[in-house]
């Protein structure tokens, strides 16, 4: 009789060690799926901050243009930090871009960190983050040869540059800034592929202006 009393305690005590494990692995699976959860919520809520930021600085901007003195010539973005805007019909691409670089201004939107002007010969080049398809320069990789990119620079003035060559380098290549074909007006611009830490490098040539 005892033995089939301690029989039955073995088989209970086993039972109440798989319930506390399974109970165990259940609290831990839920206790990293909320913390998943929470911390997606944070990024696309950091995400959509950087993205409001970003209208309210075009607003600004278009505001500002809108008030300038039509024959004023003097380049707007030497009082307001800002190189013009750049659009990519193709991937309903539209943003300022600042006319220079840093960490936190990269972080609001695209930045021009080498180049002088559309207006004179050499390699233009701006930056931008990838977001994955939610900010800034993250359908990079959906162009292909021959569309076309907008630059307007601060007077309203448009220029039209056609791509020419997609390809990336390591992240410590710097020759996508320096070589480039010479007396041509050149755009190049920089992302990062999140998926193997390269720079997604979209190169075009300016057509008309």
């Amino acid at each position: 009789m005892n033995q089939i009393l301690n029989t039955s305690l073995e088989k209970n005590t086993k039972n109440l060690k798989k319930k506390d494990w399974f109970r165990f692995q259940f609290s831990v699976s839920l206790s990293i799926i909320s913390i998943l959860i929470i911390c997606g919520i944070f990024y696309w809520y950091h995400l959509s901050k950087k993205e409001n930021f970003s209208d309210i600085l075009m607003s600004s901007y278009d505001i500002y243009r809108l008030y300038n003195h039509p024959e004023d010539t003097t380049d707007i973005a030497e009082t307001n930090g800002l190189f013009g805007i750049i659009n990519i019909p193709k991937i309903n691409l539209y943003y300022p871009v600042f006319s220079s670089f840093s960490e936190e201004l990269l972080k609001a939107s695209p930045c021009k960190f080498f180049g002088n002007t559309p207006k004179s010969n050499g390699n233009i080049c701006i930056a931008g983050h990838n977001y994955d398809n939610s900010l800034f320069f993250s359908k990079l990789r959906y162009l292909s040869l021959n569309d076309d990119i907008y630059i307007f620079d601060n007077n309203g003035k448009k220029y039209l540059y056609t791509i020419y060559d997609i390809y990336e380098v390591k992240d410590t290549d710097l020759s996508p800034i320096y070589n480039y074909p010479k007396n041509q007006k050149i755009l190049t611009l920089v992302t990062c592929n999140n998926f193997n830490s390269n720079r997604i490098i979209v190169r075009a040539k300016q057509r008309s202006s």
